[in-house]
């Protein structure tokens, strides 16, 4: 999979690298950035463990990660990827998203939600997208009720996360003819 820069008049998705990981260390160490994610990543060594394994899957062809560039605020905020690609059934996960505190409730994240799901259909050919969030993150399921994506069901007690809980797992979708007729509405 290419990984071409992703980028409007208010954001810049860029390959994730193991040089510019080193941008997002402050926004990584920000408290409960992730509570609800199983990943790891508010400390320098653990960020960087978290960007290898994503290169990891790039390599793989089951990943395209990003590092997330603010155009507005002159910042790096956080970090994006394509997940879970499955070429034979035209599928992928948008996931594994995280930015700092500072840039919640700016519609950054919907620039970049857009500039991906437009890329994911229009470009790569994907059939449908899909979405796994905590049940309890009530801000990220409105966000991607809001792309118009359809809650297709919940996985029961099936992720761990860092502090031992297991989470209810929301499960979104979104269908390319759905993603145009939004995009014509």
């Amino acid at each position: 999979m290419i990984s071409p820069v992703l980028q409007d008049d208010r954001v810049m998705l860029s390959p994730l690298t193991l040089t510019n990981y080193k941008e997002l260390i402050e926004i990584a160490l920000q408290e409960k950035l992730v509570q609800y994610s199983p990943s790891e990543i508010n400390t320098p060594n653990s960020l960087r463990n978290y960007v290898e394994i994503a290169l990891q899957q790039a390599k793989a062809g089951t990943s395209i990660p990003y590092i997330i560039y603010d155009k507005k605020f002159n910042k790096y905020a956080g970090s994006t990827r394509f997940m879970n690609i499955n070429l034979k059934n035209k599928v992928l996960h948008i996931g594994s998203t995280w930015i700092g505190k500072e840039f919640h409730g700016t519609g950054l994240n919907s620039h970049m939600k857009e500039l991906m799901l437009t890329y994911a259909f229009n470009t790569l050919g994907f059939e449908k997208v899909e979405f796994r969030v905590d049940e309890r993150n009530i801000a990220s399921r409105k966000a991607i009720e809001k792309l118009g994506c359809t809650l297709e069901g919940i996985l029961r007690k099936d992720v761990y996360l860092l502090d031992g809980f297991k989470r209810n797992t929301c499960c979104y979708g979104l269908l390319k003819n759905e993603w145009a007729a939004k995009q014509l509405g």
